[in-house]
């Protein structure tokens, strides 16, 4: 049975160039500590989709242990005033991302989405992930 304590997740994305190779990742953090860290590889895409990309393998995951409300941070400011409306998306393949995001988030009580400083520990972190995602696929 899923879980039903709040959880904060810590979301990044990268990509080098952009366009260019493309990783996320995320972290689950509960009473201070990380309790799960993913990552994973998209291919080619712009670094706005790859921090969505974050957001949506988060949620996805979250959505399979948790009933309880979610908390999300990003260092992206864009992405996050773009998921809570203060922007507009004017870009199609975007505006379906924020549409899928939005669509997961609803599946727990509460979602808050929040902008946080890249010095932020857990983003630290997160970052270190998808930097070691695409070091892996530099051989590739």
């Amino acid at each position: 049975m899923p879980e039903t304590q709040d959880l904060e997740i810590y979301t990044d994305g990268a990509s080098r160039g952009n366009p260019g190779h493309a990783a996320y990742a995320f972290l689950f953090v509960k009473g201070g500590r990380a309790v799960l860290e993913r990552s994973g590889y998209l291919g080619i895409a712009t670094n706005n989709t790859a921090e969505y990309r974050a957001i949506i393998a988060a949620l996805t995951e979250a959505s399979r242990k948790i009933d309880g409300p979610v908390r999300v941070y990003s260092d992206s400011e864009l992405v996050v005033r773009q998921i809570t409306g203060a922007y507009r998306v004017n870009k199609e393949h975007l505006r379906e991302l924020k549409d899928e995001v939005l669509r997961i988030a609803g599946q727990f009580p509460s979602v808050t989405f929040t902008s946080v400083r890249r010095t932020d520990p857990w983003i630290g972190r997160a970052d270190e992930l998808c930097n070691q995602e695409l070091d892996a696929r530099r051989g590739r």
